[in-house]
């Protein structure tokens, strides 16, 4: 894949955090919304197909996704929750990434063991 390529999936990748952030600081709610639209997941499926045009090398990777969104979400359970119980926002993000990285390890687990990804 060409340098320029590249450059433009990270550019618009880039441009969308930094829209949702930027959007977030008047409304939270749809700072969030841009957030939790599957945005990423989809330009990653089109630049995959694209890449690639293996249909089923797409459809895995949409599998493999599916499987790693439910552990992802423990992150936004533990961090709201501890922060309003006055943690610090370093601790509770600390405890909310080690509890989303053994929530992943075993979503990993678990879609290998079933042969879902």
């Amino acid at each position: 894949m060409a340098w320029l390529e590249w450059a433009g999936k990270g550019l618009l990748s880039g441009a969308i955090v930094v829209a949702a952030s930027e959007i977030a600081k008047k409304s939270s709610i749809f700072g969030a919304l841009i957030v939790s639209l599957p945005i990423i997941s989809i330009l990653s499926l089109f630049w995959l197909y694209n890449d690639t045009k293996d249909t089923a090398k797409v459809a895995d990777f949409a599998e493999g996704i599916l499987w790693l969104v439910i552990p992802a979400l423990s992150l936004f359970i533990i961090l709201p929750y501890l922060l309003r119980r006055d943690w610090s926002f370093e601790a509770a993000m600390a405890v909310g990434i080690i509890a989303t990285m053994i929530a992943y390890a075993i979503g990993v687990y678990v879609a290998t063991h079933y042969n879902a990804a």
